[in-house]
């Protein structure tokens, strides 16, 4: 695994100054003051970088590339990068060669943002560090507990009640009510009610169209007398005229008539 990890960058500054530090003799934090901050002693490049789960700060030549001081980082906060008590843009870090020795040496920035991105660089690798162990640890926990077994033992049923089918066999599911032409029909909400289409009232054409025939002026000849016969002619006379024969009021009706000329020879008599 370590030999498929790579490199990774995180931070170039291109300017660096180095400077050599008192060894401490109390407990209390370093102080940039003690320095010689106008004379270092030594001025470079500072490139940050990743390999796996350990962050390397690196001096090296401006010009060259050339590898002047390794500090590789495990931690951070921690003993091998260390902030200043009096400034923000200086720091203490750890550098170790390859036969094991380590000396600890200050470094500072011209620009503060410059220190503010190395400062960022290291907290969001071991942030992700961070993350990288707790899921590890979870997945380790997740392998050693036991799993559950969710299938069907030998002889295990299990019953499913889909929509109106019922679980016995041979057993016949519910009739539908259904409305004119198959549709199913719901009830209507309760307490509403039906609203009744109001009748249209009748259109101008229907009523145009509808001619009230005039009435029927009687002829002025006709005699008061005729008129008091025709109010005065009884419901019964007419139902007997309905009921007897037609052709027998016509002869009768002649025959009474006394003072009637006779018939010419070409009439017919009825």
């Amino acid at each position: 695994a370590a030999e498929l990890e790579y490199e990774s960058v995180l931070c170039v500054k291109p300017d660096v100054n180095v400077y050599r530090i008192p060894p401490r003799t109390s407990n209390r934090g370093y102080r940039a003051s003690d320095w010689k901050l106008d004379h270092p002693d030594w001025t470079g490049r500072l490139r940050v970088t990743s390999k796996g789960k350990t962050a390397y700060i690196k001096l090296e030549d401006k010009v060259s590339g050339e590898l002047f001081a390794q500090a590789p980082i495990d931690q951070y906060p921690g003993i091998a990068v260390e902030t200043v008590a009096d400034s923000s843009r200086y720091f203490v870090i750890r550098i170790q060669d390859g036969t094991g020795r380590s000396a600890f040496i200050g470094i500072g920035f011209t620009d503060r943002g410059d220190a503010f991105d190395f400062n960022v660089s290291l907290q969001d690798h071991f942030k992700w560090v961070k993350q990288e162990t707790e899921i590890s640890k979870e997945s380790q926990e997740a392998d050693t507990r036991p799993k559950l077994d969710l299938g069907f033992k030998e002889g295990q049923t299990i019953k499913l009640n889909i929509g109106n089918m019922t679980s016995k066999k041979g057993g016949a599911a519910k009739p539908r009510v259904s409305g004119s032409g198959g549709l199913s029909l719901l009830p209507p909400p309760p307490g509403g009610k039906i609203a009744v289409p109001p009748i249209p009232p009748p259109s101008s054409t229907a009523i145009a169209n509808h001619v009230t025939p005039p009435p029927v002026q009687k002829s002025s000849n006709a005699s008061s007398k005729d008129i008091l016969l025709d109010l005065d002619a009884p419901s019964t006379a007419s139902k007997a005229s309905a009921t007897t024969d037609l052709w027998g009021d016509f002869s009768t009706a002649s025959s009474a008539v006394p003072n009637q000329a006779p018939q010419q020879s070409d009439w017919v008599q009825f």
